[in-house]
Order: structure tokens, then sequence, then C-alpha cells
């Protein structure tokens, strides 16, 4: 593998793994050192002529050997078990909030500032306008805003992306 193919998988890859990590081990600078960890150790064998058939497959096992190997370090976990369910379901879910994530990155700076404050932080409007200096309905227009510039950022061809965690 070349080292433009591996960047670009790098790429591709950064940000889901380090959501699967950070719903194991639930630390982001952990699940960080982790997903880097596992892109080092591909690197050094692909870079040493070893062919990995299946790289999006394997880096999720390497992500998720190494956050198990970690919560055993710390032995945070009375079963750890637990966590060797390698499932399809975990990796969606990591990759479909990769994608949120990355899509709530590309709003405007005030937009996303006022959406993160309303649904992470759990901010009224009337909080969010008070704490910004804005008002209520500039807040309210640029939720509206966010929610239309997400629906359409994350729709998959013509089906309507609904936010269940939002």
């Amino acid at each position: 593998m070349e080292l433009r193919e591996f960047e670009h998988k790098f790429n591709i890859l950064y940000l889901p793994l380090g959501m699967y990590a950070l719903r194991m081990v639930e630390e982001v600078a952990v699940s960080q050192d982790l997903v880097q960890d596992a892109f080092v150790k591909a690197w050094e064998l692909v870079s040493g002529g070893a062919e990995i058939d299946n790289f999006k497959a394997w880096m999720y096992r390497s992500v998720h050997n190494l956050c198990v190997d970690y919560l055993r370090r710390r032995r945070q976990y009375e079963n750890i078990d637990s966590l060797q369910d390698f499932s399809d379901e975990r990796v969606d879910t990591s990759e479909r909030d990769a994608r949120v994530w990355k899509a709530i990155g590309n709003l405007p700076e005030r937009c996303r500032e006022i959406f993160l404050m309303s649904k992470r932080d759990g901010l009224s409007n009337e909080e969010i306008a008070e704490e910004m200096n804005l008002s209520v309905k500039t807040v309210k227009n640029q939720m509206t805003t966010a929610f239309a510039r997400l629906r359409e950022e994350l729709a998959d061809g013509h089906r309507p992306f609904f936010l269940p965690f939002l």
C-alpha cells in the first residue's frame, strides 16, 4: 500500500474509529491514542510489505483489541468478556456518529455554536439568546437552519435522516 492510499484510508477511518473507541473506553484522549496506535501498527505492517485484505475490518478489529487490552489493564470492567462482542452494529453506530459530528462541524460557526448549546448543553432558546446576546427569534432561525443543513447533509439519497439522539 502506498503512502497516499494509507493517508486516504486514515482520513476516512480516523473519526469513525475514534467514535468506536470512545464508546468502549469512554475517554476522548485515550480513544484518540488507541486509534493512533492502531494506525501506527497498520503502517508498520503495510510499509514492511504486508498485505491487509480488508483494511477497514482489520482496523476495527485492531482498535477493538487495543480498547479491550486498555480496559483489562485498568480493570475498569468486572465482566470484560461482555466487550468481546465485535458486531456490525457497533461499527455502523460509530460510522453514523462520525457522519453526524462531521456534519455538525460543517455548520457555520454561530449556527454550530447555537446548535451545540441547545442539543449538547441542554440550554433553552431563551438561555442561548441571553448568553449570546441575541434575540430568541435569531436562535430559533439558527436552529431551523442547523436542522435543515444536517438533514440535507446526512440524508442517504431520498430517505429523510432522523437524528434520534439530539
